[in-house]
């Protein structure tokens, strides 16, 4: 195939503006169509994996708006990783990527008496809203398996050593024919008597009882990159669980958790909030101070200005992640302060200032009318 990236609509044969059911429908479709075990095409394998990737994006909400905004490139940013578990979608379709996948999670029937990568991991991180913005350094606790000291990951007691499992011949993989709703396969399950390690420990090792890995918390520093988000996920390689025999580690994914904020609202990379503005400031024009996320800065009001009119500040906004020299914009709603308590001399200008209004009012009323009466007897003396 080829090696530029397919868009992941196209490998669906949806539309972007898909349903969630659309989706499912069309994927479930096209599995049925390019299981290697059906398709006589050359390519079926890397089509099967190609379209449980992209099933795993567009059926995501998060991962399909990245999709959408930036394509391959900002999930692949973000830390993005295919997973290939339908099970609670599909269900009937679980023998089908048993057989190919290794099964849901992870297990099912690939070999697993060779080195084995850990599980990746997940942890929900909470941030201010300005660290968001402006990113920050935090430190983080998390639990994972390491390797343990005694054994050194094999699980076996010092001087001793795992043996061949008798069931599968050190294999770690029995065979065995299932029905599907596509037909019979045959397919390769682990083995039940090594759990397909294909090895068994007689004498295991007291410190990790045998399991060759024990819990353990570690503490690490990350960096928050500016601009992050409600959702933002960050990965850090080799920090999730030791793998098994020599295996490599997974990674650890930080998931974001932005808390409000009390005067700033957010959309992508603007910044929305409001200010309250005196009547008279409104009516005769005049300058104002806002809170900002760099600051106070100076907005000025002209005069005549409307109830919940919006200013614009400028690359005020967010900076754009992995590109701070580019932000948002601040917009700042202007609305009218309502006074409730009045002193004696304001409630006298007001009433002051109402009555001005009224007389100009019934002014500009006698001068229409006037207008018009001239106007009238124009026509009437014409005729």
């Amino acid at each position: 195939m080829s090696t530029t990236r397919r868009d992941y609509y196209e490998i669906l044969g949806i539309e972007r503006s898909a349903s969630a059911d659309e989706i499912k429908r069309a994927f479930r479709k096209k599995a049925k169509e390019c299981h290697p075990d059906t398709s006589n095409h050359p390519e079926a394998e890397a089509q099967f994996k190609e379209l449980g990737e992209a099933y795993d994006v567009i059926s995501d909400a998060n991962k399909r708006q990245i999709y959408d905004n930036y394509g391959h490139e900002g999930l692949k940013s973000g830390g993005y990783q295919p997973q290939y578990d339908f099970s609670d979608s599909f269900p009937d379709l679980g023998d089908i990527f048993s057989s190919f996948f290794g099964g849901f999670g992870g297990g099912g029937g690939r070999r697993r008496n060779g080195p084995q990568q850990g599980n990746d991991l997940r942890m929900d991180l909470s941030l201010e809203f300005t660290e968001a913005v402006f990113g920050a350094k935090k430190e983080i606790s998390f639990t994972h398996l390491e390797n343990c000291d005694d054994c050194q990951g094999s699980g076996a007691s010092p001087g001793s050593g795992p043996t061949n499992c008798s069931t599968c011949g050190g294999q770690g993989q029995v065979r065995q024919t299932t029905q599907t709703i596509i037909g019979h396969f045959t397919q390769i399950a682990p083995c039940p008597g090594c759990q397909g390690t294909g090895s068994i420990i007689v004498n295991p090792c007291k410190n990790c009882h045998g399991q060759g890995r024990k819990a353990m918390e570690s503490k690490r520093s990350i960096v928050i990159p500016p601009g992050v988000d409600q959702g933002t996920r960050l990965r850090i390689a080799s920090e999730g669980d030791a793998g098994t025999k020599g295996g490599p580690p997974g990674d650890l994914y930080v998931v974001l958790q932005i808390r409000s904020h009390p005067e700033f609202k957010r959309d992508g990379y603007h910044i929305y909030s409001r200010h309250e503005v005196t009547y008279p400031t409104m009516v005769l024009g005049g300058e104002i101070e806002v809170t900002t996320l760099d600051g106070v800065e100076k907005i000025k009001i002209p005069a005549g200005t409307k109830n919940g009119h919006v200013f614009t500040l400028k690359n005020a906004g967010v900076p754009h992640l992995n590109n701070n020299a580019r932000r948002g914009n601040h917009e700042v709603e202007v609305q009218v302060n309502i006074p409730v308590h009045l002193s004696g001399e304001e409630k006298k200008l007001l009433q002051k200032l109402n009555e001005l209004q009224q007389d100009k009012t019934r002014k500009d009323k006698a001068r229409q009318n006037a207008s018009l009466m001239g106007k009238f007897k124009e026509v009437l003396a014409g005729s």
